[in-house]
């Protein structure tokens, strides 16, 4: 073999050596891109699954104690960061037509919209007292702890001194234009008053509802 010959023989298999070795490597930067991408997403599949498993076992607490329910009905966060108030329940009054939208707003703090029709007619409100309202003879009242009671007629015009239901006794007053007293009278004398401030106002007497009216109209219902 002559000495040309031997030389390219040589470059040959140095070429072909070298190839090999850039497929092996090229090889083995493929299988650890790959390697790390497979672990990549494997991590990002974990995560994703664990945000869905936390949403899930959120949403499960939520409708588990009710909060579902409040969002619905408005109690999410405001975009202040307060809270809205939510309706806790509707109720039907004596009249037969008109309801009682009840929301809380604290503690011992309600609100009772009398809607009829679509249209909100009066507004009753807890401020550390309970609250009243003599609606063309229909009278309501709305307690610190929610409730609401309403029943028809009953009305007796003050001044004047009338024997109530659940064995009171109101001594009305009259004090000025819209604005009249009544002391409620039990067995061991006046266990309460009520005053008219160009509003109506409204008590729980032991479980007897009173109602007495900026004009002077007392009734009660037990």
């Amino acid at each position: 073999m002559s000495s040309s010959t031997t030389v390219r023989t040589a470059r040959r298999r140095t070429l072909r050596i070298a190839a090999a070795s850039l497929v092996a490597a090229a090889g083995l930067t493929l299988t650890a891109c790959a390697g790390s991408n497979a672990a990549d997403a494997k991590s990002a599949g974990h995560s994703n699954s664990a945000a869905a498993e936390a949403g899930a076992a959120g949403w499960s607490g939520l409708q588990s104690t009710g909060a579902k329910a409040e969002v619905k009905a408005g109690t999410a966060p405001a975009a202040n960061g307060s809270k809205s108030a939510s309706p806790v329940r509707t109720q039907r009054l004596a009249d037969g037509v008109s309801t009682a939208e009840i929301t809380k707003l604290g503690d011992q703090h309600y609100r009772a919209k009398i809607v009829a029709r679509g249209a909100v007619l009066a507004t009753l409100e807890t401020k550390g007292h309970d609250d009243g309202l003599d609606a063309n003879d229909m009278f309501v009242t709305l307690t610190l702890d929610g409730q609401v009671h309403s029943w028809m007629g009953g009305g007796q015009q003050g001044p004047g001194t009338f024997k109530l239901a659940g064995g009171w006794t109101a001594k009305v007053t009259k004090l000025g234009e819209l604005r009249y007293r009544a002391q409620i009278i039990g067995h061991d004398g006046v266990a309460a008053t009520l005053e008219t401030k160009g509003h109506d106002v409204g008590l729980d007497a032991n479980g007897s509802y009173i109602v007495l009216s900026s004009g002077g109209v007392i009734s009660a219902h037990a």
